[in-house]
């Protein structure tokens, strides 16, 4: 397994540690396919993702590769329309893996997020950002068309937030990433690690159902009408919390 992407089993926790530290971490396609594979994986043997990253930035996005692979892992393609679209599944994959992932992602952000970081910080179900962290889309920049990276952000930011994001590809800060919705809550640099270490200690000690039944609504209802959703609702409930995991008291830390 590659060192450019650290796996970690920590009990229930998997935890995904992106570790090109002297690179802002861009994502290889090598590393994009291992990514994708890890967390369609995960539920097997975690009830939760933690990523993070190695170094001062969490991810600066896409690195460029001269031999990018195919989403299947197969050799570099000719580019053209129709091959461009299936070698870009290799990052439309990894978009997949994590909104289809059973269980929650939790991300742990610092530095920089760009891009196809931005992206993953957004397609994660809790985010936790330093104050010090930054976001943009700078796809603009180098005229390419920020498609791929606005297909994760979507159903998570305001239409207006996005057109800010992609035309302007200027930095925001940690408090206008929580304005717009792409992270989840902002703690001081120096306070990131024990308030993200407080919320897995609650996390751990959820029953499994409940974790899942969770990230199942918030994944499907939203697209639902309000009929479906609150069908949806009566269902789940009425499920989980007849399990016998529900059933179970929780331990005091």
């Amino acid at each position: 397994m590659s060192q450019d992407l650290l796996v970690q089993q920590d009990g229930p926790v998997l935890r995904i540690t992106l570790n090109r530290p002297d690179n802002g971490n861009g994502m290889t396609d090598a590393m994009a396919l291992q990514f994708a594979e890890v967390v369609g994986k995960a539920h097997e043997t975690s009830d939760m993702i933690v990523l993070a990253a190695n170094g001062p930035d969490f991810c600066t996005g896409r690195a460029s590769s001269p031999n990018a692979v195919n989403a299947t892992g197969g050799a570099p393609v000719p580019v053209d329309a129709w091959n461009r679209r299936f070698d870009n599944d290799v990052i439309f994959n990894c978009y997949w893996a994590m909104r289809r992932s059973p269980i929650p992602v939790i991300g742990k952000i610092r530095g920089r997020c760009m891009g196809f970081g931005m992206a993953l910080a957004a397609l994660c179900d809790v985010s936790f950002s330093s104050d010090k962290a930054t976001y943009n889309a700078p796809e603009m920049n180098h005229n390419i068309l920020p498609t791929m990276v606005m297909s994760s952000l979507f159903d998570r930011v305001s239409r207006n937030a996005i057109a800010y994001l992609v035309y302007s590809t200027d930095f925001v800060d940690a408090q206008r990433a929580l304005s717009y919705g792409l992270v989840s809550t902002v703690v001081a640099d120096d306070k990131l690690d024990a308030t993200l270490d407080a919320f897995l200690a609650n996390m751990v000690n959820t029953p499994r159902p409940a974790l899942m039944g969770l990230k199942e609504y918030l994944r499907v209802a939203p697209n639902m009408d309000a009929q479906g959703g609150i069908d949806l609702a009566r269902s789940l409930h009425a499920v989980v919390n007849t399990s016998g995991e529900m059933k179970k008291k929780k331990r005091h830390h």
